[in-house]
């Protein structure tokens, strides 16, 4: 067995506006890397954490990375011990899969030093249970796509059903996020717990259309259907200025525009990357209306998912 390995894992979007919990892709960058060592000790350890300003708990069982890894050797019966070195790239609080990202890179090298004994789909579990520590619910919408690549649908969560849809070659995806954090448990909380037929039915209708937009790099339709009436309308109040800077991404070209994750991240979808770009500044000029700075990272959908650096 290899002694150490580096791994890099994505950030993602998960819903895909009208596909809460259950729609979800990966982008290029950012990600969070991890440097994990097999030792001779057992247990999971944390020695060191880069760039979270001392936020994230070090602990085993509290932290996203050793929670994955420990359920991953759990299942395998092993006493193998590993450090984990956590730098992390991803802000915390800001919709683009942090939690998730930890998790994945760690298992994504765990598995890689124990022989790759698990496919990817195979680690999904135990990065969702890591998701479960984070913030109270096991969603796989963030790690399937970090750990997959490209956008995963969550068909069913009992049993589990992840599955990978293709999507158009020149896909991009603009992420601004401002410098606020939003947390998932609120978030969370302020949804409703009885939708409308009638919601039920337009959501159900878009998520469709979307998925059939993809597999057949159909634009226009991918267009008409990134529409969110369940989520969007109560979650938007954590996010200044949300409905005119969302309405400027559609003015400068976007196919559509919404929240990734719980926020306050926005996300938006085109066609060509100087389009993206071009999205991407004008949003950012819409939150510094807000007075609110922000970072913009623009690239195509990330079919590979996590990967190992060295």
């Amino acid at each position: 067995m290899m002694n150490s390995v580096k791994v890099i894992a994505p950030a993602t979007v998960a819903n895909v506006s009208c596909g809460f919990d259950i729609l979800g892709f990966a982008v290029d960058h950012p990600g969070d890397v991890v440097i994990m060592t097999l030792k001779d000790s057992p247990g999971v350890t944390i020695s060191d954490i880069v760039g979270d300003g001392g936020r994230l708990p070090r602990e085993s069982a509290k932290n996203t990375a050793s929670v994955a890894v420990n359920a991953f050797l759990e299942s395998l019966g092993s006493k193998q011990g590993v450090d984990i070195v956590l730098h992390k790239n991803l802000p915390l609080g800001s919709g683009m899969g942090s939690s998730a990202a930890s998790a994945v890179a760690a298992l994504v090298g765990i598995n890689h030093l124990m022989g790759n004994i698990k496919s990817r789909a195979e680690m999904v579990p135990f990065a969702m249970e890591a998701e479960r520590i984070a913030c109270g619910s096991a969603h796989a919408d963030n790690v399937a796509p970090s750990l997959l690549g490209g956008f995963v649908l969550v068909r069913d969560y009992n049993p589990l059903d992840v599955i990978k849809i293709a999507s158009p070659e020149h896909l991009y995806c603009t992420l601004v996020h401002p410098q606020i954090e939003v947390k998932t448990e609120d978030s969370r909380r302020v949804l409703k717990t009885v939708i409308p037929l009638k919601d039920a039915l337009t959501q159900a209708g878009n998520v469709a259309g979307l998925v059939t937009g993809l597999m057949t790099s159909d634009y226009d339709l991918i267009k008409r259907c990134i529409k969110d009436v369940i989520a969007e309308p109560v979650r938007s109040v954590f996010i200044p200025g949300y409905d005119e800077i969302k309405a400027t991404a559609l003015a400068a070209g976007a196919l559509g525009c919404g929240i990734s994750g719980s926020g306050p991240t926005m996300y938006a979808l085109s066609s060509e990357r100087g389009l993206a770009e071009k999205i991407g500044e004008a949003m950012q000029l819409g939150f510094l209306k807000y007075h609110l700075k922000s970072e913009a990272y623009v690239s195509k959908v990330n079919q590979e998912g996590a990967r190992i650096i060295s």
